[in-house]
Order: structure tokens, then C-alpha cells, then sequence
């Protein structure tokens, strides 16, 4: 019985395995690995080039990136048929450097277009025909350019207005709704391997417009169009209710098959800041995780900038701020820990 005795007693003593102490995470590219969820960040590209803290924060914290600007038309052809890469080639190379896959934002959207288009648009000297072959090539020759270097394409970005319509933007107009079906194949054609999106603004609780983009998507889906997956922006602030059906509505998309990502979250505030309105932003970041996991197919949170330093909030709406995971010093706030402490049912 002895040896028994002292088998039973060493495997008592011996230590659990680290499955049973699961240990918070250090940091949010941790959070990635023991949840399963890519976190990423918008990357401003001046800075990612300027500024080593925010170099080293960025590639310390995110396994995921996407260009805030780099990837936009008017950046890529500012004047028509002269490329300028630079920034966006930075950014693919900088994710290659540091282990980060990334997100190509965006191929066809209704604002910052580069001016010899909407002008060419607007006086006729650009026609119909011609406008959708400028649209093809410039959606084939961005994919092609950065084939197997792109997780994931926003395709079409922004299509529906807030009480459920099409947005009237130049593709619609000229082209009518067959050029989203049309985005669709000629990025899939350059790039086979990538995943293909439609993002959306306040499509967390909008009802209108998540009807429309359900209907768009299973019209996509009729076609037998390749697209892969919804994005959700998530850009949110404290002084309006938190998106509380965002997890339902996450799950009507991933019934058709989709993954869901959510591609733009940032949480601002009604300036000055004050210690209550940072633990409210704290709980919408954290209800945001908490709701991609407990959806299976969302493998994605991407943050609109991850330093208050770089926010594109205060130059939109007026008095308002605040809204990233840290601060101008790249201090954490609240937020920050906020997410490090969710709990992943997965």
C-alpha cells in the first residue's frame, strides 16, 4: 500500500496544468491568442514612420492592421494613372515585419475619391461605360498588387443609407446596383485567396439598414458572388445607448455564412473627460469583445486608432473625444484593461 500511498500523494502536490490558472493576459496580442479573435488597429501611416512609441505600441499590442488612409483611391491615384504606393506598401511591409496580418480598406466607397474622377463624373467627360472600366482596373490592380499579402478586402464600403435605401453615390447613379456584384468578382478574380467584405456604419442597431445589407448579401449570395464576410464599424459613443441587440444581429449574418468582423470600433465621449466617462467607455469596449465571442464567427476587432494622440474623432464631431484604448501619452485607460479582463467562452 506504501507505494500507492506516495503515487497518490506526488499527484496531489503536483501543479495543475496552466489551463486551470488561466492567467490574464499581458497585453492585447495575448488576448488574441487565448480568445482566438485577430485584434487590430487603423494605422496612421505618418506616424507609424515618425514616432517610435507609437511604432513600438502598435507592434507590441496588435497581430492585425489596416491603413486609416493608405489604401484609399484618392491616396493610391491621386492623378489618373500615377500610383503613389509608398504608404500602402509601408504598411503591408511593416505587418510582414512584425507578424500582423492586414485588413485593405477600402476598393470602392463614395467619399475620398480622388478629384479627376468625381469631376470627370460630374462634367460628362467620364461616361458610363468608361467609369466601369476605370472602377475594374482600379479595384484589379490594387488586389492584384498585394495578392497573398491581404487577409481581407472591405469591398464595397458603406452602400446603404440609414433608413434602408441605396446610397446614391457615384457607382449607383452611373452604374446601377450590379456594380457591387461586379466589385465583388473582379477583386476575387485578383485575389482568389483573400477574404471579401461589405462594411458598414451603424449597423450594430440600425434596422433599416441591417435589413437592406441582409437582403444585399443574400441577392450576392443568388448570384453565386463571392463574398465572404460583414463588417461591422462600430463606432460608438457614450452619450447614446450601447448597441444592445449587436450580438443577435451579428449571428443573422453568420447564418448566411458569413464572417463577421468588427472593423472600426472606437468609443467617444462629450468632452472633458471625467473618470465616470471613461468606466462607461470601458464597459462598451468590453461588451463589445464580449459580444464577437460570443459569436463564432467573428474572428475579428479592429479599434479606429489605438492613441487618442491620432483619433480622427475631434476633427468630425465638434466637443467630442476621447475615444481610443489609451491616451496622447499612450497611457492604457480604463478601456484597455477593460478588455484584457473579458472572459472568452470559447
Amino acid at each position: 500500500m506504501k507505494p500507492l500511498i506516495i503515487a497518490l500523494a506526488l499527484v496531489l502536490a503536483a501543479p495543475l496544468p496552466a489551463s486551470a490558472h488561466p492567467r490574464p493576459p499581458r497585453d492585447l496580442r495575448q488576448l488574441s491568442q487565448q480568445t482566438g479573435v485577430k485584434i487590430g488597429s487603423a494605422v496612421d501611416l505618418a506616424a507609424l514612420r515618425a514616432e517610435s512609441d507609437y511604432r513600438r505600441t502598435l507592434n507590441r499590442e496588435f497581430n492585425h492592421v489596416t491603413a486609416e488612409n493608405a489604401m484609399k483611391w484618392e491616396s493610391v491615384e491621386p492623378q489618373r494613372g500615377v500610383f503613389t504606393w509608398e504608404d500602402a506598401d509601408a504598411l503591408v511591409e511593416s505587418a510582414r515585419r512584425n507578424r500582423q496580418q492586414v485588413r485593405g480598406h477600402t476598393l470602392v466607397w463614395h467619399n475620398q475619391l480622388p478629384a479627376w474622377l468625381t469631376t470627370g463624373v460630374e462634367d460628362g467627360s467620364i461616361g458610363a461605360t468608361e467609369l466601369r472600366q476605370i472602377l475594374r482596373d482600379h479595384i484589379t490592380t490594387q488586389v492584384r498588387r498585394y495578392k497573398g499579402k491581404i487577409r481581407a478586402w472591405d469591398v464595397v464600403n458603406e452602400v446603404v443609407e440609414e433608413d434602408g435605401t441605396m446610397r446614391q453615390s457615384i457607382w449607383l447613379k452611373h452604374l446601377g446596383p450590379g456594380y457591387i456584384a461586379d466589385a465583388f468578382r473582379w477583386a476575387h478574380r485578383a485575389d482568389p485567396h483573400a477574404k471579401l467584405f461589405i462594411n458598414d456604419y451603424n449597423l450594430e442597431w440600425n434596422a433599416p439598414k441591417i435589413e437592406t445589407t441582409l437582403s444585399v448579401v443574400k441577392d450576392l449570395q443568388a448570384q453565386g458572388v463571392p463574398i465572404h464576410g460583414i463588417g461591422f464599424q462600430g463606432h460608438l459613443g457614450i452619450q447614446y445607448d450601447y448597441p444592445g441587440d449587436w450580438a443577435n444581429v451579428m449571428r443573422r449574418f453568420a447564418d448566411l455564412g458569413l464572417e463577421v468582423a468588427i472593423t472600426e470600433l472606437d468609443v467617444r465621449m462629450e468632452l472633458p473627460v471625467t473618470p465616470e466617462k471613461l468606466a462607461t467607455q470601458a464597459t462598451y469596449y468590453s461588451r463589445a469583445m464580449t459580444d464577437c465571442l460570443s459569436v463564432k464567427a467573428c474572428r475579428e476587432l479592429t479599434v479606429w486608432g489605438f492613441t487618442d494622440r491620432h483619433s480622427w474623432v475631434p476633427g468630425w464631431f465638434e466637443g467630442e473625444g476621447a475615444a481610443c484604448l489609451l491616451d496622447e501619452n499612450l497611457a492604457p485607460k480604463p478601456a484597455y484593461h477593460a478588455l484584457l479582463a473579458v472572459k472568452s467562452p470559447r
